[in-house]
């Protein structure tokens, strides 16, 4: 099995509108079981656009996509999606849960779809989940009762729950006051050290940026250092 998780082989996209527009420029790197990677440039330098093709959401772009040894670059659009919601966790700036489920059925929600346990199991392994992240005990509470700081978490739980082989997220902390941004950080790091998952975040900061194991920078579309 190999130890490298994605790769992004000579990545290059432009937007038509209606003057082509470079916005990645021969991006190339790779990212390996337990690597905990941050991607940091300022704004516009293309980091989020990355992300989406990363992503397997945006595929209009030129180059390689590989994520566990399979190259994903213009695959069927079902095909894509089974690969996002078993190979790739993601964890946004909002959070996206659903304000009319509990927490313990949102976490759930991505181990339904993924329809490769009964509905028991799934359960199961979302209050794991949730043990692990030290908030099973919001388990059956609203997600509309429960504070900025355990939103996320529950958002990190419900990434967990199909097992990815990578989790991907674009500016986790953006939104967190300090206290809950260094506790996101926290749980990312024991992700990658004591589970040895795979994380890509998109960070603004660079305080968590400082603490990641490596950084990909980026100026005008090219990755400039890594």
């Amino acid at each position: 099995m190999s130890n490298i998780i994605l790769e992004a082989k000579h990545i290059n996209k432009s937007f038509h509108d209606p003057v082509t527009i470079p916005v990645l420029k021969d991006v190339s790197f790779v990212v390996k079981r337990g690597e905990f990677v941050s991607v940091v440039g300022k704004s516009g330098c293309g980091k989020s656009t990355l992300l989406y093709i990363l992503s397997t959401m945006d595929t209009d772009y030129e180059g390689e996509l590989w994520i566990d040894d399979e190259l994903i670059t213009n695959q069927k659009t079902a095909k894509l999606a089974s690969v996002r919601n078993a190979k790739i966790g993601f964890v946004f700036q909002f959070h996206y849960l659903l304000n009319e489920f509990s927490v313990l059925h949102n976490v759930m929600l991505p181990g339904l779809k993924l329809n490769q346990y009964s509905e028991k199991e799934v359960e199961q392994r979302a209050m794991e989940r949730l043990k692990m992240l030290d908030i099973d005990y919001l388990a059956d509470k609203n997600t509309s009762q429960i504070s900025g700081g355990e939103k996320q978490r529950v958002a990190i739980a419900r990434a967990l729950i199909n097992d990815p082989l990578i989790i991907m997220g674009d500016e986790p902390t953006g939104n967190l006051d300090k206290k809950n941004s260094q506790l996101v950080f926290d749980i990312f790091k024991k992700l990658s050290q004591s589970f040895n998952q795979a994380l890509l975040i998109v960070t603004h900061d660079p305080e968590f940026a400082a603490g990641t194991q490596r950084i990909i920078e980026m100026e005008d579309g090219r990755v400039i250092k890594q």
